[in-house]
């Protein structure tokens, strides 16, 4: 404030708050690439296949947990955030390297261990959402479920690649509409 008056604050054109909604949908479209990415990589039996679907639960575990916590509330709410999506997580976790025992991997193929492995993953988002009253979490579950059909489908006609891209840029484009109405 000056003594001429108040300070006006420039006007917010509609590309910063675009750029804003965007970044922060960013962590919800960085999980349906993730998962995306996991189901479009072919060879299910290599060490690095395994590592990726390992290491995607706890960066899911991670987004949940910040996003929980920007929600705030006291540390007793905020201790209980994290020790509860740990263990979820933990068990998403457990159930993915399940899939991968030798034992499974002899009666699944690469095809139905991949979608096993993002049934598992949008099942764990979509509680994960729903005990941290997250709805953006809980929303990517859902997503996540309903493109296991979908990925089946896509998995039977290779020629149809182009439209796992398609499906991905159109739930980022959802993700950031949704935001930019919210905003309003």
């Amino acid at each position: 404030m000056s003594d001429l008056g108040p300070e006006i604050a420039p006007e917010t054109t509609h590309a910063e708050t675009g750029g804003e909604a965007l970044r922060a949908e960013l962590p919800y479209i960085a999980m349906l690439l993730g998962a995306f990415i996991g189901i479009a990589i072919n060879d299910f039996t290599g060490r690095q296949t395994i590592l990726y679907w390992q290491l995607l639960a706890p960066a899911y575990a991670l987004i949940c947990i910040l996003a929980g916590w920007e929600h705030g509330g006291p540390t007793a709410s905020r201790m209980r955030l994290v020790k509860t999506q740990a263990l979820h997580w933990l068990a998403c976790f457990v159930a993915m390297r399940l899939l991968f025992l030798p034992q499974v991997r002899g009666v699944l193929n690469d095809n139905a261990t991949g979608l096993s492995l993002l049934t598992v993953l949008a099942l764990s988002t979509f509680l994960a959402g729903l005990h941290s009253s997250l709805w953006r979490i809980w929303v990517v579950g859902l997503l996540l479920a309903l493109a296991v059909p979908a990925a089946a489908w896509v998995e039977q006609s290779a020629l149809l690649l182009p439209g796992e891209a398609v499906l991905v840029l159109g739930v980022g484009a959802l993700f950031f509409w949704v935001r930019s109405k919210m905003r309003k």
